[in-house]
């Protein structure tokens, strides 16, 4: 299983499961589709949206493991 951190790309985290998406929006970034989120990093988009990089990095994580069945 791919895990998600805090360096990798908006865009990219998209990429790893669609899943991701809504837990994203959930948590405040609701312009995933704009290119600037496709150059944005988790804690770029972490900081300029006001959200725990390390509480969000580890909801994405836990999802991940949950439909991996780990």
């Amino acid at each position: 299983m791919l895990a998600i951190n805090k360096d990798m790309y908006i865009g990219a985290i998209l990429r790893v499961n669609q899943g991701l998406a809504p837990i994203l929006m959930e948590s405040g970034m609701h312009c995933l589709g704009c290119p600037s989120s496709q150059m944005e990093t988790l804690e770029e988009a972490c900081y300029v949206h006001g959200i725990n990089v390390d509480f969000l990095t580890d909801k994405l994580n836990t999802y991940l493991a949950e439909v991996s069945g780990e």
